[in-house]
């Protein structure tokens, strides 16, 4: 007699198979149920691991990583060399915005965190460069500065900062209002207002690297003092372990193909010119001295390193993720933006800090999908600007390019308003790619705001490198819909902007130390990379261009809260599906 497998398996398990087997006589039923048993029993973990994905109705743990300076260009053009599990695992897994951009004038750090979190243009989160003039005060002032408050460890002066000057809620201050404060919220970021723009006004914690004592502190805004944790951490000395090291390139030379040639790059770190660069020798502050100088540390690729030390900490210690509700953390990684100044975006060095980047993110995700996995997280990857490349490179290829010499340029505007309207302290200085005037002074001489704003505008557009000036009393009352103008108005902040924005010319930057820089409305600016991975995210390629703005409101559309109170932002429809 012979026995169908799938007939017997049909009879144990009400469930067919797809496998034809024929037994010969003599074989038992009992025996065949029993070998069935045992067959399903090994196959039980296969079936499950092969099973639906269902991530659950929202994510546990939402986490932002913002890179400060990163092209999109820059990334493909290293996909090749990242790893399987760290920013290459996000793009074969999750949904790449390969058109992502910002939409305002002055491209840089502040206001691109700003903008990420809060869904809003500058000219509504209040945030419109890194930093501008205070005419009260009449200083000039970082975009997070606060001085009514008090640093919570490290250095007095590193800790007077607070979310006070941003004008609108994060999607984390949204969140932890509908939530009654059920809902958690960290920031951890190396320079201080990128731990503050990403932490909102709510956060639990905002937690920034001070330059002086080597150690992690944050601001009396969110603590009086320092969790235990934090302070153990501290305790452990990292930022001097990491001092200790060599800096010397992951791969080889050749490797870098996507580099610039050595000799193109005039880029140089205290002195030093090309690999290696030892950190242990250059952090001492003497010959003898056992005291570092910690400011050493951010512009090398370890900040970065020590920035995931930190935060995986704080995920152990604070049990983000596995509370009531969902939770948030916003994770900035600094380094790269102080070594692109310094060298340039196509530099060996500015690749290999992103290659070091591409591993702290697999060791960021190896944490996560651990602990909490993969269907419980929902992370974004992106940038808070770009960089421009150095224009001595552009000029070598024949390409327009060169440094507006802003000082001199500024001399001769303050000859030509002395002979225009009398001696006079008439300008307050230049910033941030905005001339401040002396408005008190303009008050007392009763001329008239916006005629004194057109005649500086006027004037400086007749030097070279320099594309157009406009007042800003144009954008007191107007509307535009694109172009120049309308980035113009996105960024215009009537308190905090200056009287005439400068828009230079394609590949042109201010004179600086800086080999490269950013400011300008132009793709090597505004274009970014945008990856959305975990929780429901499909795998996808999205070639329309979105608006940098969209982040916050789709967060908060996933998290069925209310849009942070300044967006008006479209929502990225591929991940609500």
């Amino acid at each position: 007699m012979l026995y169908n497998r799938r007939s017997l398996f049909a009879q144990v398990t009400k469930t067919p198979i797809f496998a034809l087997h024929i037994y010969p006589e003599g074989v038992t039923m009992i025996s065949l149920r029993l070998y069935l048993i045992i067959s399903m029993a090994a196959l039980m973990p296969f079936a499950a691991a092969q099973g639906p994905y269902i991530p659950p109705d929202k994510p546990k743990l939402v986490i932002g990583v913002v890179v400060e300076q990163l092209r999109f260009d820059q990334l493909e053009k290293a996909r090749s060399l990242l790893t399987a599990n760290g920013i290459r695992r996000l793009i074969n897994e999750g949904t790449y915005y390969r058109n992502a951009h910002f939409k305002y004038m002055l491209i840089q750090g502040a206001p691109g965190y700003a903008t990420i979190y809060t869904g809003a243009e500058p000219s509504l989160h209040g945030i419109p460069s890194d930093r501008w003039y205070e005419p009260l005060s009449r200083n000039l002032i970082e975009a997070t500065e606060d001085m009514s408050v008090r640093a919570t460890g490290g250095s007095y002066q590193n800790g007077k900062h607070s979310a006070a000057n941003l004008l609108a809620t994060t999607f984390s201050d949204e969140l932890k209002l509908a939530s009654n404060g059920i809902s958690r919220s960290f920031s951890v970021g190396f320079k201080n207002y990128s731990a503050v723009l990403g932490g909102g006004h709510t956060s639990d914690g905002a937690f920034w690297f001070d330059d002086q004592t080597g150690t992690w502190m944050s601001s009396t805004f969110y603590m009086e003092q320092l969790p235990g944790w934090v302070v153990d951490f501290n305790a452990m000395q990292h930022a001097s372990q990491y001092l200790s090291k060599v800096w010397n390139p992951l791969l080889v030379r050749d490797r870098y193909y996507m580099a610039l040639p050595d000799s193109a790059s005039s880029g140089e770190l205290r002195g030093v010119n090309g690999f290696p660069y030892d950190l242990d020798k250059m952090s001492r502050r003497g010959l003898i001295s056992r005291t570092r100088d910690y400011s050493l540390l951010a512009e090398t690729p370890f900040s970065n390193s020590l920035t995931t030390d930190f935060v995986l900490k704080l995920i152990e210690e604070e049990g983000m993720g596995k509370g009531q509700g969902t939770d948030f953390i916003a994770i900035a990684y600094n380094a790269n933006d102080n070594i692109g100044h310094r060298f340039g975006p196509s530099s060996v060095e500015s690749y290999d800090a992103l290659l070091r980047l591409d591993r702290e993110i697999e060791r960021l995700l190896d944490r996560l999908n651990d602990s909490l996995g993969k269907q419980n997280i929902l992370l974004f990857f992106t940038a808070a600007h770009g960089v421009s490349e150095v224009p001595s490179v552009l000029q070598q290829n024949r390409i327009p390019a060169g440094r507006f010499r802003q000082n001199q340029a500024l001399s001769l505007l303050r000859t030509y308003l002395n002979a225009l309207y009398g001696e006079g302290d008439w300008i307050r200085g230049y910033h941030e790619r905005q001339i401040f005037l002396n408005r008190t002074l303009i008050e007392d001489a009763r001329i008239p705001l916006d005629e004194i704003q057109r005649v500086v505008a006027r004037f400086i557009v007749q030097f070279s490198g320099v594309s157009a000036a406009y007042p800003f009393s144009a954008f007191e009352s107007g509307s535009f819909s694109n172009g120049h103008m309308m980035r113009i108005s996105n960024n215009f902040s009537p308190v905090r902007s200056g009287d005439v924005i400068v828009v230079l010319h394609p590949g042109w930057i201010d004179n600086s130390d800086y080999l490269a820089d950013h400011g300008s409305p132009f793709g090597y600016d505004s274009h970014v990379p945008l990856i959305w991975y975990g929780w429901s995210v499909n795998r996808a390629t999205i070639h329309r261009r979105i608006n940098m703005t969209g982040v916050a409101a789709t967060i908060s559309a996933i998290l069925g809260i209310p849009m942070p109170n300044a967006s008006d932002s479209e929502l990225l429809e591929e991940i609500l599906r």
